[in-house]
């Protein structure tokens, strides 16, 4: 059975997010509802049906996200969703599919996700591609080194986070593109950061911000929410959940961390952090910090040749790989990737490979962290024909910061 796709149009709106409410089981509150449709690129959204019913859909934020050395045009995509009663149908596999195409299209070479569920997008070319720490803090921890950068002419203020929005978005803008995966917001997803009605605050108190600055002006930033709780034995004990900290030096960074976790009445800070974030070495005593690893950005190579060639790479490389992709033909070659000070070149070749890499692997080192495809390597799960090929692509791919998004689209 077929199942035609195209955009959907306005109209359509209330049937396309019933779906996702659907597939995600989720009951966004009206607001939140009409947040998310003034978000929405209608001319990007694909939906799949059946009959006059929706099945599945998908759509794609347009971004400029950070990547080693520069920027790029990416398309984020978003809200993946089949009806329940349409699992196993196919559904989710043709819509992949038709965005892949009409992403290479519009001539966008790199896709970004969000993976609900981290085993469902390697089939469709997606690697793993940064990781994040969801770290806790207790208050008796929050001791910082000595030597921690200081600078007497910053100063913390405390704001309201909507009135202060247009310092926002410029300090936001003006440090963006320093970390790999991290991405130019649009006034819809600002409105969505600094959003704070009752059903964003979901018990936790309302959105808090302060800003360090200096006469210059701002330095950085942090939004949170405290939610304010006390124990039976009278003792106070709030969590404060940190949404966004960012800072243009590290007094600034430094000064804004102090703040936080010296909240009164507030027991332990919660957050998801880089895995490299500065705050492990602030602390004195780092194994206080409690962290979990997880997944963050998973990335799709849609054209390999300008993907490659877009992007800089931390020492001299010459490797010959032949690409396996199933869904995207154009990719599926071998290329001949050269990179050093004065730039990259990945073109077409016919010479033999030194390694025969799926473009998931490739892409999960695409952003600068070569976990898996180092992992992938050592574990013998990439056909090496020259050996040492592999270790030169890791070292060559590597970048510092770790890549990180930060924030879901």
């Amino acid at each position: 059975m077929t199942y035609p796709i195209r955009p959907i149009d306005a109209a359509e709106w209330p049937a396309y997010s019933d779906v996702l409410n659907e597939a995600f089981g989720w009951t966004p509150h009206p607001t939140q509802n009409e947040r998310f449709k003034a978000g929405t690129e209608f001319d990007r959204t694909l939906a799949a049906f059946d009959g006059d019913t929706i099945a599945g859909v998908t759509g794609i934020c347009t971004f400029t996200m950070a990547v080693p050395g520069g920027t790029l045009p990416v398309a984020g995509v978003t809200a993946v969703s089949v009806l329940p009663s349409h699992r196993r149908r196919g559904i989710l596999s043709s819509l992949m599919k038709r965005q892949l195409n009409d992403i290479h299209e519009r001539g966008e070479s790199v896709a970004a996700l969000y993976a609900s569920e981290s085993g469902i997008y390697g089939r469709f070319g997606y690697g793993m591609a940064a990781g994040e720490l969801r770290i806790r803090i207790e208050k008796p921890g929050g001791g910082f080194n000595r030597d921690t950068p200081q600078d007497p002419a910053l100063r913390i203020r405390v704001v309201k986070p909507a009135g202060v929005r247009a310092e926002l978005e410029r300090f936001h803008a003006s440090i963006v593109d320093r970390r790999p995966g991290r991405y130019a917001r649009n006034a819809a997803f600002w409105d969505g950061v600094l959003a704070d009605e009752e059903p964003d605050q979901q018990g936790s108190g309302s959105l808090r911000c302060i800003l360090a600055e200096d006469a210059n002006g701002v330095r950085g930033y942090a939004l949170f929410r405290i939610k304010s709780r006390w124990g039976d034995d009278g003792i106070p004990d709030g969590t404060l959940n940190l949404n966004e900290l960012e800072a243009g030096d590290p007094a600034a960074y430094a000064a804004l961390w102090r703040d936080v976790l010296d909240r009164d009445l507030v027991r332990r800070t919660e957050t998801s952090r880089p895995v490299d974030d500065p705050l492990l070495g602030l602390l004195l005593d780092p194994r206080q910090l409690r962290a979990s690893w997880s997944d963050e950005l998973w990335v799709r190579l849609v054209d390999v040749r300008s993907a490659l060639s877009s992007r800089s790479y931390a020492t001299a490389v010459d490797v010959v790989l032949e690409v396996e992709d199933e869904l995207c033909p154009w990719n599926a070659r071998r290329w001949r990737l050269t990179a050093d000070a004065s730039g990259a070149e990945c073109k077409p070749t016919e010479e033999q490979p030194d390694a025969t890499i799926p473009v998931a692997t490739l892409a999960s080192a695409y952003m600068g962290d070569t976990t898996m495809l180092a992992a992938r390597a050592d574990a013998g799960m990439i056909a090496e024909h020259r050996p040492g090929a592999l270790r030169e692509l890791v070292t060559a791919m590597a970048w510092t910061p770790k890549p990180w998004a930060g924030h879901v689209f």
